[in-house]
């Protein structure tokens, strides 16, 4: 058994519950219970959490609350839905102010019925969730192992949902950077890449039939430009972003040139760009008043 298992540390979130999953959740903690006796810490800081209990419906003041704090916690991360408000919205589901259950703004891992839920199905729950926990984390150690048989493909426009929930993974640690989510880079929605994949040409990266890098380029006269590199952060640091942009280079080899644009704010990709032999050229603004930096090679 891992160390996941022997001491996993949770996170608990308030919805918009009437307290009463809330003081059962607490109860687990208190001497009757002592879930604390079985390894199981409850904490206060997300990143420092393997487990998510979420009591309560969610709305639309603390949906974007609790993406934060599903963001912030390192993977792997189980999310454990308390309560019948939480599980559905329950009789406030229609309410026009309350988005429904949690699953409607994150994934929810286990769900925990009850109204309130007794503390015995909570740690029940929690049980459950550590199982999940660790087959997650058994998954991550066979992806990273396995880095070296990605594959380099073009995408299909099938691969949308895919990209998409590759881009909202990729762009937890973009956020932390920006603080702000109206960064054009951060809302392309799953309509928009849709739209794109009939414009671009998009190259992926693929490992046990699963997307975990993409990039996209197109010609524009003389120039290929190459835009929204993204690798899953399991896999960075392994060479996949130089694969893919070589594949790109390749693929349009008989451009003139070839260009991206990084915000200044991304350091890394600066570097990172650098190191493949791109050099900035120039420098603007876009529409929201970010500087973005412009490379060629």
């Amino acid at each position: 058994m891992s160390s996941l298992k022997k001491s996993p540390w949770v996170i608990h979130y308030d919805g918009s519950s009437c307290n009463g999953c809330d003081i059962e959740t607490v109860a687990c903690l208190m001497p009757v219970y002592d879930v604390e006796r079985l390894g199981i810490i409850n904490v206060g800081n997300p990143k420092h959490a393997d487990v998510l209990l979420i009591t309560g419906a969610v709305n639309e003041k603390n949906k974007e609350v609790v993406r934060n704090l599903y963001q912030q916690m390192p993977d792997p991360k189980v999310v454990v839905a308390i309560g019948i408000c939480a599980t559905s919205g329950c009789i406030f589901a229609e309410c026009y102010n309350v988005g429904g259950g949690v699953d409607e703004v994150i994934p929810v891992d286990v769900y925990v019925p009850g109204c309130a839920a007794r503390p015995e199905a909570i740690i029940d729950g929690i049980a459950r969730s550590l199982e999940i926990l660790e087959e997650k984390n058994e998954e991550l150690k066979a992806m990273e192992t396995g880095a070296h048989l990605i594959t380099i493909e073009t995408a299909e426009k099938w691969d949308a949902k895919d990209i998409f929930d590759l881009q909202e993974l990729v762009h937890k640690s973009e956020e932390e950077i920006y603080t702000d989510r109206s960064v054009p880079l951060l809302t392309q929605s799953l309509e928009e890449i849709e739209k794109d994949l009939g414009e671009m040409t998009f190259f992926k990266a693929m490992m046990n039939n699963r997307v975990v890098g993409t990039v996209r380029a197109y010609e524009k006269g003389d120039n290929c430009c190459i835009s929204r590199l993204m690798v899953n952060p399991l896999y960075q640091h392994h060479g996949i972003g130089r694969r893919l942009v070589e594949h790109a280079e390749k693929h349009f080899h008989k451009a003139k040139r070839f260009e991206v644009s990084v915000y200044t704010e991304s350091r890394r990709n600066i570097v990172f760009f650098q190191g493949l032999g791109f050099s900035i050229s120039k420098r603007e603004k876009d529409p929201v008043g970010m500087e973005k930096v412009y490379m060629q090679k």
